[in-house]
């Protein structure tokens, strides 16, 4: 059987969405994925053809869908399909529909130190999920998300935000997830905090991290 993935690009250009989608692709062509690229969300309009896939990629900062194209999506996922995405691309797509963000487990609400911070990411290796399976802690150069997060999610990686100025501070240290499954329906979802921009991924772990999420969402591992 063919294993098919569509990955959905747009949205805000500082994303890099192009790059981005260019190396998800890679990626999955890589692994024998027959791969289609979008650049329209019209894509989503059918259920049915959506059901035919084994992976949704979103690659969607900030937008506007419409409530067919999400019910679509929902209906895929929850019948097998997978679904997976990283940074602003997958949980920070359409800030309006609370229904994206149920079926993505989080959204962003800030990056307290901008774009340029050095943090690192720490992998929880207490569980059984082959994603980090060989991958050890790591440090990045990007923005730091911070999410509001569902607390049905499995979270595989941190990233611990330390006291610096500003209100939040005030809570003290706080443990972010940056990596995370769920399940919806039968479906499975994986998201990647990482991702600012696309060179992120020129980091062996956080590539590596992409590439076994996309095959445990599409139930290849």
């Amino acid at each position: 059987m063919t294993k098919k993935a569509l990955i959905v690009k747009g949205g805000w250009d500082g994303h890099e969405p192009n790059e981005v989608a260019a190396i998800f692709a890679g990626i999955l062509e890589s692994e024998g994925f027959e791969v289609e690229v979008s650049d329209t969300l019209d894509s989503f309009n059918s259920a049915e053809e959506l059901a035919d896939l084994s992976l949704i990629v979103p690659v969607w900062t900030m937008g506007e869908i419409s409530n067919d194209q999400v019910s679509s999506v929902l209906k895929a996922v929850a019948s097998g399909v997978g679904i997976a995405g990283c940074h602003g691309g997958m949980c920070d797509s359409f800030r309006n529909n609370t229904d994206w963000q149920f079926l993505t487990g989080s959204q962003w609400v800030a990056h307290p130190f901008n774009d340029g911070v050095e943090y690192e990411v720490n992998i929880i290796h207490s569980g059984s999920s082959p994603i980090v399976e060989g991958i050890q802690d790591f440090k990045v150069k990007s923005e730091q998300y911070y999410l509001h997060v569902d607390p049905a999610v499995d979270v595989l990686a941190t990233t611990t935000f330390v006291m610096s100025e500003g209100e939040h501070s005030a809570n003290g240290v706080i443990t972010m997830p940056v990596v995370y499954t769920k399940k919806w329906g039968k479906g499975k979802v994986f998201y990647n905090s990482l991702g600012h921009h696309a060179d992120v991924f020129d980091i062996p772990e956080a590539k590596e991290l992409m590439r076994k999420g996309f095959l445990w969402a599409a139930n290849e591992n």
